[in-house]
């Protein structure tokens, strides 16, 4: 073998050495959630992920106003303006008390705060919990879930809304 064709191949056994088979992500994407304004302009996308076991919420936002926003799943896959007030209470199939900071746990629908920032836009995940089955049994039960964010920071306590002020974007979660 030539002094070339032998460091031809040692270039390409190093190269396919770099080569091994690795699980791609087993992120799948379950649903999705177009918000919308009352005013009917769009504001953003939620997107229902699973990776195994594990469920979480991405969020996309824009036009919002800057600063932080209570953001929940709503009991009923229904958003009618101006108000929202068709989405029902909170999402609260185990019957808790709403809000992190209450010692008897929270609200299924209970999210963290959404941050916009001065761009009016804002990016965030949050992790649902409660295991793959249980959770989408509840988010697709007969009626739906809506996400909806409000004017106002959710305060983690206050029963049953966190004190977060008017519903102020909203979209129905559909399976994808």
């Amino acid at each position: 073998m030539t002094r070339i064709s032998l460091l031809a191949a040692l270039v390409a056994s190093v190269s396919l050495a770099g080569c091994t088979s690795t699980p791609a992500p087993s992120t799948d994407r379950l649903g999705v959630a177009r918000l919308s304004l009352a005013s009917g302009v769009p504001a953003g996308t939620v997107e229902l992920v699973a990776d195994g076991e594990h469920l979480s919420l991405d969020v996309s936002v824009t036009g919002i106003a800057e600063g932080a926003h209570g953001f929940h799943l709503h009991t009923t896959g229904e958003c009618r303006a101006p108000d929202f007030a068709s989405a029902g209470g909170h999402l609260n199939p185990t019957d808790n008390a709403h809000g992190a900071k209450n010692p008897d746990g929270s609200h299924f629908g209970d999210l963290p705060n959404l941050q916009v920032g001065p761009t009016r836009t804002a990016s965030a995940t949050f992790d649902l919990g409660h295991g793959r089955a249980r959770a989408l049994e509840w988010l697709f039960d007969a009626d739906g879930t809506a996400v909806v964010i409000h004017a106002d920071a959710d305060d983690y306590r206050t029963d049953p809304s966190g004190n977060a002020g008017a519903r102020i974007a909203c979209g129905v979660l559909e399976r994808v």
